[in-house]
């Protein structure tokens, strides 16, 4: 069954979540805009985001975040946060 990796970012105050879709570039990758909110969007609102998109998590997947510059190589630019976690088509084919 083929994995790909579901990200959740936030850019200017609006959390967006998709899947990325690495082996087709033509693609448009399914994704979720969560609004503009001041707070991460639950695990829960993730999860049904993605199910709405046609993913589910693989067993046992985490949500790992990480943590990076908006301006590469500057100490001083906003700090950015990006999650990811592996997940599956619903059905097992190709979303």
């Amino acid at each position: 069954m083929k994995e790909y990796t579901a990200q959740c970012s936030n850019r200017g105050g609006w959390w967006r979540l998709y899947v990325v879709l690495l082996d087709d570039p033509g693609s448009q990758w399914p994704e979720h805009d969560f609004g503009p909110t001041p707070v991460v969007p639950t695990v829960g609102a993730r999860s049904r985001a993605l199910t709405g998109l046609g993913f589910v998590f693989t067993d046992g997947a985490e949500w790992e975040w990480t943590e990076y510059s908006e301006t590469h190589g500057d100490d001083a630019s906003p700090v950015r946060l990006l999650a990811s976690i592996r997940v599956r088509s619903r059905d097992g084919g190709m979303p």
